[in-house]
């Protein structure tokens, strides 16, 4: 008598998982390099792991004749734990990366139970060197955008001045911002206490 997962070990089906998972980690990194290039959320890493993380399920589904709708709920169940991670601060997203782990573990994790056992080593390792191997380029391209026209700033300049000197102060800083090179897109004067305004 042996034992199931010994008896699913096909080194020609092996072979398949690895051409899905390879080229599905070289089409999630282009898409992923653009958007990180562009300086977009979902970035290199992200995109890789959700491209890597599917093949496995599909791959996995094209491995289980009968099983495909257990596949099903764990897909949609995930994705319910990964929208959990996903924060909003201060008009920053955060822990994409990380759900996007959790999906690639999730399917590696599906591979094990579906005692696809090689298969899952190799999703593993795969999820693995996405988010190791690819942080040095995410870093490497963050510091230096390629792209800097499509990155867009907004800066806020604040000047308190006493109110007989108003006019003299919007000179002086639209006069500052041409110098460098900044053109104000909105000028506001409020009242600042009783005998000052803030521009």
């Amino acid at each position: 008598m042996t034992l199931q997962a010994i008896d699913n070990i096909n080194l020609v089906s092996l072979a398949d998982t690895l051409l899905s998972l390879t080229t599905a980690f070289v089409l999630g990194s282009l898409i992923g390099f653009e958007r990180q290039y562009r300086q977009r959320t979902a970035g290199l890493r992200t995109n890789v792991l959700v491209s890597v993380g599917a093949a496995i399920f599909v791959d996995m589904a094209n491995h289980l004749d009968g099983h495909v709708r257990v596949v099903a709920y764990v897909v949609s169940g995930i994705g319910f734990l990964g929208a959990g991670v996903i924060m909003r601060e201060e008009g920053n997203v955060r822990g994409l990366n990380t759900a996007a782990t959790l999906w690639g573990s999730a399917a590696v994790g599906a591979c094990a139970g579906a005692d696809l056992l090689l298969e899952a080593v190799l999703g593993a390792l795969f999820v693995l060197a996405s988010n190791t191997l690819l942080r040095p380029v995410v870093n490497r391209i963050n510091r230096e955008p390629i792209d800097t026209l499509a990155v867009e700033v907004t800066n806020t300049v604040y000047v308190i001045a006493p109110k007989t000197r108003q006019k003299e102060a919007l000179r002086l800083l639209e006069a500052s911002l041409e110098a460098a090179d900044h053109t104000a897109r909105d000028l506001l004067v409020h009242a600042f206490g009783d005998d000052a305004v803030e521009i």
